[in-house]
């Protein structure tokens, strides 16, 4: 994106990039088979809700996205549920990887 080299497997810039200069890149999540996902953030909003909402999107894109692949979105939803909660209640992996935009853990 914005012209740095990126990985073959890097998801295409979207519109709103190139379109708009106030657009900022939020979140980037990079997974390899059996390696820790690494996560990069930039703390955009004061409103730390606005994270939920951003979350709660992605989720619905996701399963959506899974109906393409013949899975029930509703079903995804309720896996993306309590696996998100089942998370956020005790956390099942090292937090090594998560970054802010600036590198910092």
């Amino acid at each position: 994106m914005s012209g740095r080299n990126e990985h073959p497997d890097s998801l295409a810039e979207p519109p709103i990039a190139r379109l708009n200069p106030q657009a900022v890149e939020v979140l980037r999540v990079w997974a390899a088979p059996g390696k820790p996902r690494v996560i990069t953030f930039r703390t955009t909003w004061q409103d730390a809700g606005t994270w939920g909402l951003v979350l709660a999107d992605v989720a619905k894109f996701a399963s959506k996205a899974s109906a393409q692949e013949g899975r029930g979105p509703k079903a995804v939803l309720v896996g993306m549920r309590e696996r998100f909660n089942a998370e956020l209640t005790s956390l099942t992996e090292n937090r090594k990887g998560i970054t802010d935009a600036n590198g910092s853990a």
